[in-house]
């Protein structure tokens, strides 16, 4: 009974639930679930494209002879990039006239001058000396005058000579280095020629692998829409169930409530009728046997042998019974109404409504399979969409002829690099046998000056032969004679050198790093139609060398560059709608029936029904509690055999004693039997009865209200899950689509910008850059220029070493 009691007031506080739960299932079904934080898709950045590592200058040691030259080349060379002589040559080699080509290069045509006619006065100079030398032996010619300090003059000679050798040393050892630093770099440097062509021809060749790699990336997306799919159909039954389960097992809970209400209270209404009869039955039984002991009590009391027995006489007397439970309200009416009842198992019945509500999830993957399959069909077909984007990006329309160019130009330069490096390997030969040859002069002049002031050491006599000064000697005049020869080919070297290099400087490097060169091949008419590179690029209008070389240097793609948007609308072919649509669609007009669930079995709301008509609420419980707060007899019976076995103890008459404790032992067997099994029977009816009276007052409101909410909600729940799985699949499909629209956004961009960059481009320009003139040009012409100042520096080394050579020898052999 307190079970049922606590059930009843738990249902008590369920029944406004269920009124407030449908409203806030129907605003809080507006909501789409947040997504997951694993939604956003990762896309690998591995595709086809190559990079041309960018070179930069080595900073070095060299640098400062470095910089000195090109400014000395500046002053060779202080006129601009020959703009009109350049377009003259390139369109019309005829047109060019010698005297433009000799005014421009007039400062290399002085230089080379200088050099070719030191390479002639050298050799004659020392020809006719030799001859005079010669004639004057043959004639026996006179000495000249003995100077006042031939000591000083020798020490003169022997100052200028050193210097001049140890200026021969640093620029020959300049010489060295930068000779060997130029071969070094000409042959990594001719060889990045066809390497960096054929790389560009790769890049530009990997561009339609490279979209096909990055279109292969949609098995990301569609491996991460498959999965979704392998669980929407669940995922929405799931969700579709937590949305309603409040509100239904609200409603369940309330039938189960009334259920056990029905049982209870048929259970409590049999209990009080049985227990009635039972007590009317018991003080029928009672009352005679109450009746004779009463007189007999009574009689023994009024015995006049009975010693104070007067004050228990009207106590014994009022031995009456005292509630009759014939007087209340008959329950056999009710009884008779709700006999059979539950006519069906209501346990069971709830119990499978539960389950089938509980069974939303399973049913929705079995309604929703065939949609799943249709959804898969439709992303196989939108993975053929995205391989027709691959199909029809028109980057080899433009691709095509500049790789064919760069072929053209790989093949084309291959003659030329390898009698370039053939060349340079001459150049390298005669440029170190020549340095060589001057320090081998240096060694000459150094051994000639120790071994002649050693022998001036001991002679004593200058008109004595001393042999180490005129060996001395003779190894002064030998380096003198290869001077001769040395400065002559270095004079021939020097200038050709002089002449490609100084020009590579000043025409090429300079103008290239200005970007005079990008303005020059910007302007229209400077180059002939063979070589229009807004042509061969398939240059937009408004587009030029310049304006590529930077916004490729800056990162822009083939895309941005060339303009292809106006080709080909790029945006148009990725749009959403184009790939996803028909997926779309299907979610949108989908719709099955989930939530048919009878949650009110029309057997259940006929026993519920019976139950509220049967008039239990009607019932005059008062009566009932009127009598239970009566006695059953109306003096304990205990009381007075207590007073008895009192009474007893103070008789002086041992025959009224005995009666007394007779009489008290009955009354007592009375009281523990008779009175006591009433009692208990009373204690049954009051539980049932307070039951019966918790539930009368709102027996009929609440049954009728959740026959009500039942049938409200089993009427309103297939349209809410319906309007859920719609809810369902629209997030379903908005999550999706996000999907599509993330890597078809991310393909757009990658397109753009990565696949198709123009960027290796530039590097490869800046890298000719760097690899003509920081690492070919600067050591080439650093290396002329180191013999250059040392064949300068052999023209007074000549001149020293003929004179200090007399101081050398005896007297009478001095004929220079």
């Amino acid at each position: 009974a307190g079970a049922g009691a606590g059930a009843m007031r738990a249902a008590g506080c369920r029944a406004p639930a269920a009124a407030l739960l449908l409203p806030w299932v129907l605003v809080g079904a507006q909501q789409c679930p947040p997504g997951a934080p694993g939604a956003v898709l990762r896309f690998s950045d591995t595709h086809a494209d190559i990079r041309v590592p960018a070179l930069h200058r080595v900073p070095g040691v060299l640098d400062p002879l470095y910089r000195l030259v090109r400014r000395c080349l500046d002053l060779v060379q202080p006129n601009p990039l020959p703009t009109e002589l350049l377009r003259a040559a390139l369109n019309d080699p005829a047109s060019v006239r010698t005297s433009q080509v000799l005014h421009y290069e007039l400062g290399y045509v002085a230089g080379a001058a200088g050099a070719l006619l030191l390479a002639v006065a050298l050799p004659t100079t020392g020809i006719c000396l030799c001859y005079w030398r010669r004639r004057r032996r043959c004639r026996g010619g006179r000495l000249p005058p003995p100077r006042r300090s031939p000591t000083c003059h020798r020490h003169c000679l022997l100052a200028g000579l050193s210097v001049t050798s140890l200026l021969s040393l640093a620029t020959v050892i300049c010489a060295f280095l930068t000779n060997q630093r130029a071969t070094e770099q000409m042959g990594p440097g001719l060889g990045a020629v066809p390497a960096t062509l054929r790389t560009l021809r790769q890049h530009l060749g990997a561009i339609p692998q490279g979209v096909h790699m990055v279109v292969e990336q949609f098995q990301v997306a569609q491996q991460q829409i498959l999965t979704d799919l392998a669980h929407m159909s669940r995922s929405v039954g799931v969700s579709i169930h937590s949305q309603l389960k409040a509100t239904t097992y609200a409603v369940l809970a309330e039938l189960r409530d009334r259920a056990e209400e029905l049982r209870a209270s048929l259970w409590h209404l049999q209990t009080a009728e049985h227990t009635v009869r039972g007590l009317a039955a018991a003080r029928a039984r009672m009352e005679p046997e109450l009746r004779e002991r009463r007189e007999r009590t009574a009689a023994l009391l009024d015995d006049p042998r009975c010693t104070s027995c007067a004050s228990a006489l009207g106590q014994a007397r009022s031995l009456q019974p005292g509630a009759d439970y014939g007087q209340v309200p008959s329950l056999e009416r009710m009884l008779q109404a709700l006999a059979g009842l539950p006519r069906s198992d209501l346990e069971g019945r709830i119990g499978q409504a539960n389950s089938t509500f509980n069974a939303i999830p399973e049913l929705a993957v079995e309604r929703m399979a065939p949609l799943v399959q249709e959804l898969r069909a439709e992303m196989a077909k939108a993975a053929v969409k995205v391989q027709d984007v691959a199909a029809g990006f028109p980057a080899a329309d433009y691709t095509n002829p500049l790789s064919e160019a760069l072929r053209v130009a790989e093949e084309q330069s291959q003659p030329f690099l390898q009698a370039t490096a053939r060349w340079e390997g001459y150049r390298w030969v005669v440029g170190t046998v020549l340095c060589s040859v001057v320090l081998l002069i240096g060694l000459c002049h150094a051994t000639g000056v120790v071994l002649g002031t050693h022998g001036l050491r001991r002679r004593h006599d200058p008109a004595d032969y001393e042999c180490c000064a005129e060996t001395g000697a003779r190894l002064l005049v030998l380096g003198a004679a290869l001077a001769f020869l040395a400065s002559t080919l270095l004079s021939l070297l020097v200038s050709v050198t002089f002449l490609l290099g100084g020009n590579v400087q000043t025409l090429l490097c300079r103008s290239w790093a200005s970007h005079e060169l990008y303005k020059f091949l910007d302007t229209p008419g400077n180059l002939p139609p063979s070589l229009n590179l807004s042509r061969q690029l398939n240059l937009r209008g408004g587009y030029n060398f310049s304006t590529v070389y930077h916004e490729c240097r800056g990162g822009a793609g083939l895309w941005e560059v060339l303009q292809l948007d106006t080709s080909y609308d790029l945006d148009q072919q990725l749009q959403v709608s184009k790939f996803a649509g028909t997926f779309q669609k299907r979610l949108d007009n989908f719709s099955t029936r989930l939530g048919d669930v009878r949650l009110l079995h029309p057997e259940v709301r006929r026993d519920l029904e019976t139950f509220t008509h049967s008039g239990v609420d009607r019932v005059d419980y008062g009566r009932f509690q009127e009598e239970m707060r009566m006695p059953l007899v109306r003096s304990s019976l205990g009381d007075l055999a207590a007073r008895l076995q009192g009474l007893q103890r103070v008789q002086r008459n041992g025959t009224v004693a005995a009666r007394l404790a007779a009489e008290a032992r009955a009354l007592w067997r009375m009281h523990n039997h008779t009175v006591q099994e009433q009692e208990a029977l009373v204690t049954k009816l009051g539980e049932s009865i307070r039951f019966l009276v918790a539930l009368a007052p709102q027996l009929q409101a609440r049954v009728n209200g959740t026959l009500a909410a039942a049938a409200a909600v089993e009427a309103v729940l297939p349209a809410q899950a319906q309007q859920l799985l719609r809810q369902e699949l629209a997030c379903f499909a908005r999550r999706e689509l996000r999907h599509f629209s993330q890597y078809l956004h991310w393909l757009g961009q990658t397109l753009r910008e990565d696949v198709a960059s123009c960027q290796p481009l530039a590097t490869a320009l800046d890298n000719g850059r760097v690899i003509l003139c920081d690492r070919i040009a600067d050591p080439w012409n650093a290396a002329w220029f180191s013999l250059g100042c040392c064949t300068l520096c052999l023209v007074p080394g000549i001149v020293l070493a003929l004179c200090l050579a007399k101081h050398f020898r005896p007297l009478r052999n001095r004929l220079m």
